[in-house]
């Protein structure tokens, strides 16, 4: 089974960063992942996104033609990358920036203030990827140890309890 998700928001979201970590999760898995990535030319502000896929079987191609999971964390980059989604597919909103935008591909769209909530749990807005990240572990994309054992690998040592509170709180925020 493939898995491709792309990951849009704004520079400084820290989405680059979640990409990394999910694929990281994944190959603990035992599956194979490749992830890449693309933003603007402004270093924060600009739409940006990543793109993990994640497969039991070799990976051809390293760029997702058409996601199954869209998750938008930013009213520019939804306008920019909502293009290219299977028909099926899962689009998760953060509310937070974006308003709820109909997606006739999507089968399922889950919106959550996922900014919002991170930083009402943890007094920073900047752990809303790790609460993203707590949201794609809910639907099951990669089992929630690995993720966890990635997110400690990549966050910068001290914020550890501080990233694994956002993580829960965007695990919970779609049970």
């Amino acid at each position: 089974m493939k898995k491709n998700i792309r990951l849009t928001g704004t520079g400084g979201q820290g989405l680059i960063l979640a990409g990394i970590i999910l694929a990281e999760a994944a190959l603990l898995e035992g599956k194979n992942a490749i992830q890449s990535q693309s933003y603007g030319p402004e270093a924060r502000g600009g739409a940006s996104k990543a793109e993990v896929i994640i497969a039991d079987e070799s990976i051809h191609y390293p760029k997702v033609l058409e996601s199954d999971y869209l998750l938008s964390m930013s009213e520019k980059a939804y306008e920019k990358y909502n293009g290219g989604m299977k028909q099926n597919s899962v689009l998760i909103l953060d509310t937070t920036f974006v308003k709820e935008v109909p997606n006739e591909k999507a089968a399922k769209t889950i919106a959550v203030p996922i900014t919002r909530l991170a930083k009402e749990a943890t007094g920073r807005e900047m752990t809303a990827n790790i609460a993203a990240l707590g949201i794609l572990s809910a639907l099951g994309i990669v089992a929630e140890e690995p993720l966890k054992q990635a997110i400690l690998h990549r966050i910068p040592k001290g914020t550890e309890e501080l990233n694994m509170k956002a993580f829960e709180v965007g695990k919970n925020a779609v049970k």
